[in-house]
């Protein structure tokens, strides 16, 4: 089951966990206020009868109470972080109805006042991921940059999402421990019956607030936040960085609002051409090709888990997970791991080539002794288990936002899929007959999907906006970037490299140099630029 989103690499988000209080701390000197004046705000054009939301004030104060966990709480409490709380009506079509309630980071632009550009609002990955939680721990990078001396740096958590309420809920942390928390059998091993997906949508129902909730939380709607994040942090235009599942939430935002970006950068892209089925097909044979390199990573170390011979590595690998799918084997802490933890903890480290070294030592530990302990460190830090034992409601957003935004699939479609799947990514191949057990996760969801696709497509009136796609991501592939520059006549920034994601990071002063020309100039990039990590 390979989940594209943004957070940070496994292995830098496994050392962020145990560094970030520290990390943060070493951050505050820095990370000083400054208090700007801001223009009046005013609702975009055809938003009239939604002037109370554009024009509403922004009341900021302490973070700690939009943690969701005793450890985010510690890190969100330190004092340069400030945080609130966006009113948006629920249905766009009935603004005088329900409201939703979105937290919003802000931390303040360190330079001149007189210098200072706006706010530069940024999305890292999900679609579950904590926008307010990962927005902490990316603003500590940015500390003495050029962009934290003219931005204000804003992050949020998208409706449904982390402390924005109502927030999803649709499994338990016990069912999230087992491995049972699936927003798709694609890629992994299990089947459902048409019983087993309509208790989930009643499960997720009963524990997010109504079906109606569940019909809210999809990227359009998303967008329109957005819009009115920028009119109430005082911004006529809004500067943009999305990575990721931000790519996504970008691209609609410009299809959206075109006259109010005033620039956007989106790494890691989503192909707003393709199908879901597309672009599952795309992720998978990328995740493959990270996989074979990490096997020939593999060969040349003393001991490989994987064999000698790369060619022979999907099947080594093969013969010692497919097993787990009946006998889930021990993980530690009472805990068990099956065929999708095991797999997902290798894919979590596919990420980034320097998590290989993890992925490698997991195999052996496997190999060795029957144990899953390190697979299931990387699973569960990728999808959101904290130190405490509980999770964050990453999965159950995901497959929310993903039933909002992807086109549904009859089981006859989806058993076909799954099984071209396997065959494009070996790796993952559970070994089982897949015509039958498979299905929609989505199918019995109470509201259509309203991001078929293609979308964000011949914008007018659209400024230059910077895609970045890195050669070797194996999440959104390299062709994904390409497809999303054409589509919104982006300037592309091409890096050579083995990762997903690298601009909100500040790992390579290529792209740094490049990125931030672009949000503080406005200088758009040279034609077949070029970095290398």
């Amino acid at each position: 089951m390979m989940l594209t989103r943004r957070w940070t690499s496994p292995s830098r988000r496994h050392r962020a966990r145990a560094f970030c209080l520290g990390v943060l701390s070493l951050a505050v000197l820095a990370l000083s206020a400054c208090t700007p004046t801001p223009p009046p705000a005013t609702p975009g054009p055809g938003e009239d009868d939604l002037t109370t939301f554009y024009d509403q004030e922004l009341t900021f104060g302490s973070c700690v109470d939009y943690a969701t966990s005793p450890s985010e709480e510690a890190a969100l409490a330190i004092e340069a972080f400030e945080c609130a709380r966006l009113q948006v009506p629920l249905d766009y079509d009935d603004p005088q109805g329900e409201r939703m309630q979105i937290a919003v980071l802000r931390v303040r632009a360190q330079g001149d006042p007189a210098e200072r550009i706006g706010s530069l609002v940024i999305n890292p990955g999900g679609p579950g991921g904590s926008g307010v939680f990962i927005g902490a721990l990316a603003s500590t990078g940015l500390a003495g940059t050029a962009l934290l001396q003219r931005f204000d740096f804003v992050s949020f958590d998208p409706r449904g999402v982390a402390a924005s309420l109502p927030a999803i809920s649709c499994y338990t942390d016990e069912q999230k421990d087992l491995g049972q928390a699936k927003p798709t059998l694609l890629g992994t091993s299990g089947s459902w019956t048409e019983q087993d997906t309509a208790t989930f949508v009643e499960r997720c129902a009963e524990g997010s607030g109504g079906e109606h909730v569940l019909g809210a939380v999809g990227t359009r709607d998303v967008a329109r936040d957005m819009d009115v994040l920028r009119a109430a942090l005082g911004d006529e235009q809004l500067t943009f960085a999305g990575q990721s599942y931000g790519t996504r939430l970008g691209s609609v935002y410009a299809e959206q609002f075109p006259q109010n970006v005033r620039a956007m950068v989106l790494d890691g892209a989503f192909d707003p051409r393709q199908t879901n089925a597309e672009r599952r097909l795309d992720l998978h044979r990328s995740f493959q090709r990270s996989f074979d390199q990490m096997a020939a990573f593999c060969a040349q170390q003393q001991d490989c888990p994987l064999g000698e011979d790369p060619a022979r590595a999907n099947q080594v690998f093969q013969d010692l997970v497919q097993p787990l799918v009946d006998q889930p084997v021990p993980a530690g802490e009472g805990r068990t791991a099956d065929f999708g933890q095991v797999t997902g903890g290798v894919g979590s480290g596919l990420y980034d080539a320097a998590s290989w070294p993890a992925i490698i030592s997991g195999i052996t530990q496997l190999r060795d002794e029957g144990r899953a302990d390190e697979l299931l460190t990387l699973n569960d830090n990728l999808l959101g288990r904290r130190p405490d034992g509980t999770w964050s409601n990453y999965l159950d957003a995901t497959y929310a936002i993903g039933c909002m935004d992807q086109e549904r699939q009859t089981p006859e479609q989806e058993a076909a899929l799954r099984a071209e799947l396997a065959e494009v990514s070996p790796f993952l191949d559970p070994g089982q007959d897949v015509a039958a057990g498979t299905r929609d996760a989505c199918e019995h969801w109470p509201a259509e999907p309203t991001l078929d696709p293609p979308y964000a497509q011949d914008v007018e009136g659209l400024p230059p906006t910077l895609v970045i796609s890195i050669t070797g991501d194996p999440s959104t592939p390299y062709d994904a970037g390409l497809g999303l520059a054409d589509s919104l006549g982006s300037g592309l920034l091409t890096v050579e490299g083995e990762r997903h994601t690298v601009a909100l990071e500040r790992l390579s002063p290529c792209v740094n140099d490049i990125v931030d020309r672009y949000l503080i100039d406005l200088e758009p990039v040279a034609e077949g630029a070029t970095c290398t990590l």
